[in-house]
């Protein structure tokens, strides 16, 4: 099986609560706060990893105690990343006030840097996917980026982000001839297109890349066109315990994991299950299969 390539970061997230952001010169006693990984990347392979789907992470970590902490935290997970590098970790500072709106502040460290020789160490063969972070693409080293995965063979996928229009407008041109499937949200289309309105976004955003594009709006679902319009119904957003931000019920990860389910399977006396095993497994019903709880 062909598997997708991820290239990108995995970030500490540092999420700080409080009442309100105090005003310049101002002063304020946060809630409390915690730590948590993050990055858009990151975010991709952790539901590829959960879903025992074929993946190749290319993510460097760096030293000081933001890299020793995702370190300790992907081995938890099962990811692991054989690029580590000398310099130190940044982190995301996350500022969550009580009626759930967020502030960031980035301080970004080795986890946005590239090199070609990454690349060179990885398979050859051809790509399902390549996923690009419009974050990494605007650091200096994301003309390389961009260069490098021009060599492969695969189907980009591109999420520019909030900050897309902060990527030189040549690197970003050099990304559009790549011909990659665009994720944005409303607010993302509607900038880069340069229109008022989001069906002429969408189309404009087509136009120059020949591919699907995909806009999320929010609690009101997701539309995509390739020369064909498709829709997908939102679902009320919930409001987070912790962060206070509402989103989608289904974007939520429990600790422990829960899984809703109309039938479930349970093996006794067996070893941890293997990828192969619930991919085969998988086959059988023909729907989506995913391991809740598996132990000894």
């Amino acid at each position: 099986m062909t598997a997708a390539l991820i290239i990108g970061s995995t970030v500490c997230d540092v999420m700080i609560y409080l009442d309100r952001l105090p005003s310049r010169e101002g002063d304020a006693h946060i809630d409390h706060q915690q730590w948590s990984v993050g990055g858009c990347a990151f975010n991709v392979v952790n539901i590829l990893h959960f879903l025992s789907q074929p993946y190749q992470f290319v993510l460097p970590v760096g030293s000081g105690m933001y890299g020793d902490f995702i370190r300790r935290e992907l081995k938890q997970l099962g990811i692991s990343s054989s690029i580590s590098l000398e310099g130190a970790n940044g982190c995301c500072y996350c500022f969550v006030e009580s009626d759930g709106e967020r502030t960031f502040l980035s301080d970004h460290g080795v986890e946005y840097s590239f090199r070609a020789e990454w690349l060179k160490e990885i398979k050859t063969d051809p790509f399902d996917y390549i996923y690009l972070c419009g974050l990494e693409v605007e650091e200096p080293t994301g003309l390389a980026l961009v260069q490098s995965v021009s060599q492969l063979e695969g189907q980009v996928i591109f999420a520019p982000g909030p900050r897309g229009l902060m990527i030189p407008k040549d690197r970003l041109e050099a990304i559009y001839d790549l011909h990659p499937i665009l994720h944005v949200n409303e607010a993302e289309a509607l900038a880069f297109s340069g229109c008022r309105e989001i069906q002429p976004a969408i189309e404009r955003l087509y136009q120059r890349t020949g591919q699907l594009v995909i806009v999320t709006l929010g609690e009101k679902g997701a539309v995509a066109y390739d020369g064909n319009w498709y829709e997908a119904d939102g679902f009320p957003p919930v409001k987070c315990p912790l962060c206070g931000a509402a989103s989608d019920i289904r974007n939520y990860r429990l600790d422990p994991l829960w899984e809703f389910s109309r039938i479930g399977f349970e093996f006794w006396n067996m070893g941890p299950l293997t990828p192969e095993f619930v991919e085969e497994f998988t086959a059988m019903p023909g729907e989506p299969v995913r391991v809740v709880r598996a132990h000894i």
